[in-house]
């Protein structure tokens, strides 16, 4: 059932964590990964067709901006035992797989969704070199079903304004996705 994320106000302070990143096998905290520019937290799952609609223009986006000083982490709260293809093994041979340049991180006990307030995959969350939230949101406005093409347009406008010292606009949209796998 598609969930529409709750939009935690904009400028909020990120919430830290430490978490396995699934490639690595690393615990990696937001302060480890965190850039001076801007850096993206997205909710993501192996299976949500949602994701998997945007997936290899998200990686193209993430590719773009990572040699502009933006950081990307991938989160994935997903219950695995409910669902296991969402499972941490599964988890690095899709990140391997689809070539993600980012970690893709294990929120195994779910307080890193429920402290961003992530209820849906994918969401995405933009935070600026002080790690204050710039944009919440959806990648654009495409889904597997509405025909639209995939452009990332919503979060890579917020990463462009952020990138040149442009106020991001207010105006920003909710995503829309898979619930996350609550246990």
């Amino acid at each position: 059932m598609a969930e529409t994320s709750k939009m935690i106000p904009l400028g909020s302070l990120a919430p830290s964590f430490r978490l396995q990143d699934t490639v690595s096998g690393k615990q990696l905290s937001l302060s480890d990964l965190a850039s001076g520019k801007a850096t993206v937290v997205m909710f993501i799952c192996n299976h949500c067709p949602y994701v998997k609609h945007i997936q290899t223009k998200l990686v193209e986006v993430a590719k773009k901006y990572q040699a502009s000083g933006v950081s990307f982490i991938a989160i994935s709260s997903n219950d695995p035992i409910g669902y296991p293809q969402d499972g941490p093994e599964a988890m690095k041979q899709e990140a391997l797989q689809h070539g993600y340049t980012f970690p893709y991180l294990f929120d195994a006990d779910q307080s890193v969704a429920r402290a961003y307030q992530a209820v849906c995959t994918p969401e995405f969350y933009v935070f600026d070199k002080d790690l204050h939230c710039v944009y919440r949101g959806r990648f654009d406005d495409s889904s597997p079903k509405n025909g639209l093409a995939y452009t990332g347009k919503d979060l890579t406008q917020a990463l462009d304004d952020l990138l040149v010292g442009k106020p991001v606009s207010g105006e920003q949209f909710a995503a829309i996705g898979c619930g996350i796998k609550w246990r």
